[in-house]
This record gives C-alpha cells, structure tokens and sequence, in this order.
C-alpha cells in the first residue's frame, strides 16, 4: 500500500475503535415527565416504614432505605437467592450463588442490592408501591404470593415462582410473574399506566466508570439501549442540537416493549412480558461511595410502562411476565427454547457481533475440557491462527513478489507521471504478469482486526472471565497490575504484547526502496495497541500476545520460504524483453 492508503486505512481503524468504543446509542429523545396511572382519589393503604434518601440532586432517583419493620421471605435454588419483601409485593434483591461478590471473599454478587425500587414493584403509584405493605398469602419451596387491597376497591395479588437449579424446560436465573388486579365493586375502575420496576444496575468496582451501565429494549424488531450517559447530558453532540447540555431527571421512550433490560458490565435483569409493554422509563441513581473512594457511584434504574383497559365491574386483569435476574452469559440468554426474543443482544456485541460470539462459543467448549479461562483464550487463539495460516502464507508471497517488482513499478511511474490513466492499466498489467496482489499484505490485518474488536467487546461484558485466575493474574476481567512505578501501575500483559509485536516487526524485511514514511508510521503500531490494551481486560492482551508469538513463528517460517513458482525468479530469458541475447559490444583484446 502506498502512503496514502495506508494513512486512509489508519484514520478508519481509529475511527472503528473511536465509534465502537464510545460511539452513541440509539435512546429516544425524552418527553414530557412519564404520566404513571392512578386509581381515582389516592388515599394510600397501610403505607410502609421504609423512608427513601432524597438524593441532593433531582436529577436522581430517591435511594430506598431499608426498614426495621419491613418482613423479608427467600425462594432458592441452586444458583440464585431471592429474596421477596412485603413492601411493594417485589423482589428486594437477588443473590447470585456462583458468583462472590469481591475476589477471595464468600460475600455472593447481589443485584439490587441498592435500588430505588424493589424489582417489579409498583413505581410511583401511591397505594400500591413500595411504600405499600402487602400481605404474604403463602410461600412454599417454588412459589410466594403477596396479596393487597386499595381503598376496598381494588385487589392486586402478586405471584412469583422460581425455576428449580436442573430445569429442562426453563432457566434457573428466570422467575415466573404475575400481578393480578381484581375490582371488587360495581363499578367500572380505571387503571391507567402502570410501571414496574426493573431493578437498578450499580458499577461492579470502583474501576467501572459507567460506560457498561444502561437500559435497553426490543420493540420486536429493533433493540435500543440508553447509557446512563445520556442522562448525564452535555458532551460535544450537545452544541449541535443533539442531546441535552445539562444533566435530565429520566428518559422516557414510548415503544412496543417486548423485552426490557437494565444492566452493568456483568449482570442483568430483563423483563419479557406475555403482551408488550408501552415504554421504558430511564433515571439515574446516586449510590454510596466505593470502599476507599469518595466519590459517589452512579446507577441506573430502569421501569416497564404497561398501558391497562378499565376494570369491569368485578372483572380482573393480568399482566403475566417471565424475569430473567443474572450473570450474562451468552450461551445461556442464546438458548432459543427459553429465550425467544433475542434477549442475547442485551450482550450488546456491536458490529462484529458475529466474531465475539464465535469466540466466546469456541472458549466455552475449550473450557468444558481444559477447564482455565486463561487456557481457553491460548487454545482458541492458536485454532484460529492455525486455522488462517494458508491466507497468511499467499499474503506473504504476494508481500514479497510486490517487494520484488519495485524497480518495475518505479520506472512505470517514471514513465507515466502524466498519464494516470496509462499509469493504471500498466501497473495492474504487472501485478498481473507477476500474479502479485497489490492487498495481498493487507488480508492478515483484515483477517485478525474483526477477531481483535470482537474478542475485546466480548471481554466488555463475559462474566466468565471476572476473577478468573491464570498465572500471576488474578482476574482476567480486568488489567493485571502487579506493582507501581510512583502511581503507574505496572501489567505485564501488556508489556509482552507490546514486545512482541516489536520483535515481530524487526523479522519482516523491510523495503529497500520503498516508502520509508510508511514504515516508520508502521513501528508505531505496537506502541499504539501497548497503550489501547494497558487499561482493559488483562485477557485482551492475553490473547494479542498469544497471536504476536505465534505470528513470530510464521515470520521465521516465511523468511525461510523458497521463491519456487515466483515468475520474479524465472529465469531472465523467460522474462518479458529479455528474449533476444545482449550484443556484447565491448573492445576486443589485442594481440
């Protein structure tokens, strides 16, 4: 590739990981302030002790506060604790079984164990919310049931059941729900909107800054997710008119809901109704600081909007729903007998989706045999290499027949400088002639840049790799600091990949005569991926240094290729023009 194209390829790769990383998602622009249904005049029963933080800015949702008095029941299998308060008829929290909460601890990871609202509760509905004390009508192993009575007009009874820990036909992590309002008068009752919540996501660790924290949703069709950054407002987008330049109290979106989520960089919930939903409700939580931090951590909180028909005199209403509370794992949400909807794209993959769940299908089958996460990344690395070696190779050879050809091209652009047409056809006829492809070098890039952004967006989100250890790290989720040089941290990882990129640089011949700009610009492509891998996942760079030593042995091996077959090295009487002898014209000797 000439200067050109090479600095064209360079600035879209930047703009790549520029729009993959930090590019914008889709939210929808907020309304007026959500309009939540009531029931006629509101005289809230048998309201609950249970007073919320009233956060310093409005801009945040209230944080709930638990109470001495509130009762708490558990359903349990064998990966998840959930536990049920009587204050909203919901679910407090759930406790994730097989995963801790921090590394080396027995504390389990708990969802919503801060939150602005118990999970499925009522939200904002004076009488029948979180502020309600509901009644436990029974509870066994599986099954609770909460019941409540508004005003002596209206019946809300609550149903939850959970899956037992070796279903065949559902999924462990997945209650079954159902609200029931029953009018127990004569007269018709209007319901209006209701809202239930989807619980709140809170950042894993005081080193996640929120960029994993969002809602999301499908409208059957198209899946939409809204950042907590979108709430936050401001940023360059917001000078042009797009987004808001101060912070907003939610964000409203007004859709079919087919399936509902919140979520952080591991865990999830996500609401899958029987009948679609009429929108999602977005706000911001302020939650304590992290241990050693003085500085809030911010989350986010999500509700359904469900739009009801009037209740009929001594009529009743269902909302029936499935809700998936758990780690994401791709294998488990792409089970398609138990998640119809697509819930797997709450994976948020990006564009080469395809490539990160390819990669994390082959690990998770490596890992059922060589059970070590770190151990699957080199596995799978190596097959992918091996598997794309015969590309590599061609490339190779057409890199080095184009090296070879460069005196030929330098004298057609000697002798076509003002014929760019002319200049074209006479190149294209020597790539030809030599059987070289002029992007042959570029196909390892383009082959191993898709697998690169796909295994580092499937690294944003894989809870199998939090607090999986290999060698020195302890956790391949995250970076593998093992000292500090004042306040930078040391990681090794990173250092190897960066030495082996530069050592593989060095084995590939360099052109004689070719554009020493490009190549200089080259030598900086280790530094630049050294930098990019330094503040992610340990595993990212696990998995670029595996690739830079096996491409190290492929350099050596193609330095030691004969050039058999190459027209570059035919004999010079086969060549074009060189057909007739050389007239030797030089003096003869005398006598």
């Amino acid at each position: 590739m000439d200067k050109k194209n090479l600095t064209i390829g360079i600035l879209f790769l930047l703009a790549a990981f520029v729009i993959i990383v930090f590019g914008p998602r889709a939210p929808q622009p907020s309304p007026p302030a959500p309009s939540i249904g009531r029931i006629g005049p509101l005289t809230p029963a048998t309201p609950a002790a249970n007073p919320s933080t009233s956060p310093a800015d409005a801009t945040f949702a209230a944080l709930e506060t638990d109470s001495a008095a509130e009762h708490v029941i558990h359903l349990a299998n064998d990966f998840i604790d959930v536990a049920l308060t009587d204050q909203g008829g919901a679910i407090k929290d759930v406790a994730f079984k097989k995963y801790p909460s921090e590394l080396g601890k027995p504390d389990l990871y708990t969802f919503n164990a801060l939150h602005a609202d118990p999970m499925l509760a009522l939200v904002d509905f004076p009488g029948l919310d979180r502020e309600t004390r509901y009644t436990l009508v029974s509870h066994s192993a599986r099954e609770a049931v909460f019941r409540a009575v508004f005003e002596n007009r209206i019946e809300i009874t609550r149903r939850y059941t959970i899956e037992p820990g070796d279903t065949k036909t559902g999924d462990p992590y997945q209650l079954r729900h159902e609200t029931v309002l029953r009018n127990l008068t004569g007269e018709t009752a209007p319901l209006g909107t209701l809202a239930l919540s989807l619980g709140t996501a809170a950042p894993v660790d005081v080193r996640d800054f929120g960029v994993y924290l969002d809602t999301g949703f499908s409208d059957g069709s198209h899946i939409n997710f809204i950042s907590r950054t979108k709430l936050q407002g401001g940023g360059l987008l917001s000078w042009f008119g797009l987004g808001p330049r101060g912070p907003v109290p939610f964000i409203q979106t007004l859709s079919p809901i087919v399936w509902a989520s919140v979520k952080n960089q591991f865990f999830t919930s996500i609401l899958t109704p029987d009948a679609p939903g009429a929108g999602l409700v977005t706000r911001r939580v302020e939650l304590p600081p992290f241990p050693g931090s003085t500085v809030p951590a911010i989350g986010i909180t999500g509700s359904v909007l469900f739009d009801t028909k009037p209740l009929a005199p001594h009529g009743q209403e269902s909302l029936g729903m499935n809700f998936y509370v758990g780690p994401k794992e791709y294998n488990r949400l792409s089970n398609a007998d138990v998640f119809k909807h697509d819930q797997d794209k709450v994976m948020e993959f990006g564009w080469f989706a395809w490539f990160s769940e390819l990669l994390l299908k082959i690990m998770t089958w490596v890992y059922g045999w060589a059970p070590n996460w770190g151990l699957a990344v080199i596995l799978t690395t190596l097959s992918i290499k091996i598997i794309f070696m015969p590309f590599t190779f061609a490339a190779a050879r057409s890199g080095r027949r184009m090296q070879q050809i460069q005196p030929l091209l330098k004298d057609i652009r000697e002798k076509y400088k003002d014929n760019p047409k002319k200049l074209n056809e006479a190149q294209l006829a020597l790539f030809k002639e030599h059987k070289v492809n002029p992007l042959g070098g570029c196909l390892p890039m383009l082959i191993t840049f898709p697998f690169f952004i796909g295994f580092f967006r499937m690294l944003m989100c894989a809870p199998e790799f939090r607090f999986a250890s290999f060698l020195w790290v302890h956790d391949l989720s995250a970076p593998d600091t093992v000292a500090y040089l004042g306040s930078f941290p040391i990681r090794i990882m990173p250092l190897l990949m960066g030495a082996t990129m530069i050592y593989q640089m060095s084995l590939v011949p360099q052109p004689t005569m070719g554009d020493q700009t490009q190549a200089r610009m080259m030598r900086f492509m280790p530094l630049i991926y050294m930098i990019f891998c330094y503040q992610y996942s340990c595993a990212l760079s696990l998995y670029s240094t595996i690739n830079g030593l096996f491409a190290i042995i492929q350099q050596l091996l193609i330095n030691r290729m004969k050039n058999d077959g190459d027209p570059t090295h035919t004999s010079a009487a086969a060549r074009p023009g060189a057909g007739k002898p050389v007239k030797n014209i030089s003096p003869a000797k005398k006598k």
